[in-house]
């Protein structure tokens, strides 16, 4: 099976592609470059001591899930297309045409796709990894938004068909965790849930078994 995966540069991300090569024959990466120090440099995120605080505490979890992970540049399936970050809404369904050939599409921790692309892939029935509870919470850094709330029992990701709104696609499934002591293990301990559930179920071919749930609106609680 061809893969083509949307995501960023961070080193779950490069986990999720190294675990997607496994089971796929051919692998094509679109990887949006994003700092490696957000808070110390100015991006999505203001640089501020506060924010530089917090982000090492990701950045330390992260690391303890999923390692210092690199691609492995052993696995020769591996076909990456590396672009700055607000790169991707640049590009042309003619200029990405070699990544867009593959038989399951995914997104997860790309910008935010729209115009023909969006159109593409939602036709693909595109799966996105969204990192939050959805319905309930969409949006950015939800994970963060629902312990803020207390509620850590909409701490997770939501496994869903890509939609052109915001994380507001037919739901497939929700990967969660146990919950943790440390809040930041919880939160990334979800992220590497999805990644191995949902690599899982492509290999087995179980993915689009599901019985797919329509998004209701009126159980939002932030967005």
């Amino acid at each position: 099976m061809k893969i083509t995966l949307f995501t960023s540069n961070q080193y779950r991300h490069n986990y999720f592609i190294n675990l997607l090569s496994k089971i796929a024959t051919e692998l094509y990466v679109v990887q949006e470059s994003r700092t490696i120090f957000p808070g110390k440099i100015e991006s999505h995120y203001m640089a501020s001591k506060k924010m530089d605080q917090y982000f090492s505490e990701v950045i330390n979890a992260e690391k303890r899930l999923f390692g210092e992970c690199f691609i492995n540049g052993k696995n020769k399936n591996i076909h990456i297309l590396p672009l700055s970050q607000n790169d991707l809404k640049k590009c042309s369904l003619h200029f990405l045409n070699q990544f867009l050939q593959s038989d399951l599409f995914i997104v997860c921790g790309s910008s935010y796709i729209k115009g023909e692309l969006a159109d593409f892939l939602v036709k693909k029935k595109t799966i996105n990894i969204h990192m939050g509870i959805s319905p309930f919470y969409r949006g950015t850094d939800c994970n963060f938004w629902a312990l803020y709330d207390d509620n850590a029992d909409f701490v997770g990701s939501t496994i869903h068909l890509l939609s052109k709104g915001l994380d507001s696609g037919p739901i497939l499934y929700h990967a969660l965790s146990e919950i943790r002591d440390d809040p930041f293990i919880y939160t990334m301990s979800t992220v590497k849930s999805a990644f191995e559930s949902l690599a899982e179920r492509i290999e087995k071919k179980t993915i689009f078994n599901y019985q797919i749930i329509n998004q209701e609106k009126k159980k939002k609680l932030k967005y």
